[in-house]
């Protein structure tokens, strides 16, 4: 029964973010991502042997722990990603509030230099 709630429960994430992604409220390239986990989740409730045949293969006693291994550590690759990317954008936002800062005073300076020879 777990298998079948397990794969239910994967159809509806990837639908959500489907639509998520159709109505633009998540980007592309973020919902790939998560496309992914529903799909695997889907994928592990319908075919759950594939992680045991994988845990024998691998050596694994506890077949749910290699599941709960992966998981971590393709949640801990997506933090990681974020903080790249959020350190991305924090540089460009940086980087465009120096220009928007630059060209003001640019711009304070032709206005004060063009009220000056309109004086004179």
């Amino acid at each position: 029964m777990i298998l079948w709630i397990n794969a239910a429960i994967g159809l509806l994430v990837a639908t959500t973010i489907l639509l998520l992604i159709r109505r633009d409220k998540l980007h592309i390239r973020h919902g790939v991502f998560w496309l992914f986990v529903a799909v695997a989740f889907a994928g592990l409730g319908f075919a759950p042997p594939v992680v045991d045949w994988l845990a024998k293969i691998l050596g694994v006693g506890y077949p749910p722990i290699l599941a709960m291994l992966a998981t971590i550590t393709v949640l801990v690759i997506k933090i990681l990603l974020m903080d790249i990317d959020q350190a991305r954008q924090e540089v460009q936002l940086q980087r465009l509030i120096q220009r928007v800062a630059i060209l003001e005073g640019s711009l304070q300076q032709r206005i004060k230099s063009d009220d000056e020879a309109s004086k004179s």
